[in-house]
């Protein structure tokens, strides 16, 4: 139990890695919420629904962005390690 303590206690954050993976996801999550946005709005109009049947296709297409993002963060993650040993 207490090498379990140890090996906790010496595990620090990885700044650089946070900030590119971080730095990353405000990146695509402008885009992947920009085209939710204007996709939405794209798709009421193909089908010719009113404002409210966009908002609610809009919201639709974020919930999917929502997704995407966490596959983006959790993928990330592994590739880029948020703590280190030392």
């Amino acid at each position: 139990m207490s090498d379990e303590k140890t090996a906790t206690a010496t595990r620090t954050i990885a700044w650089p890695s946070v900030i590119t993976v971080m730095s990353a996801a405000i990146l695509i999550g402008a885009e992947v919420f920009g085209a939710a946005f204007a996709g939405g709005w794209a798709l009421a109009i193909l089908f010719g629904l009113n404002e409210i049947g966009a908002h609610i296709l809009q919201v639709i297409l974020f919930c999917i962005g929502v997704a995407v993002m966490v596959g983006f963060i959790r993928g990330a993650r592994r590739v880029e390690p948020f703590t280190r040993n030392g």
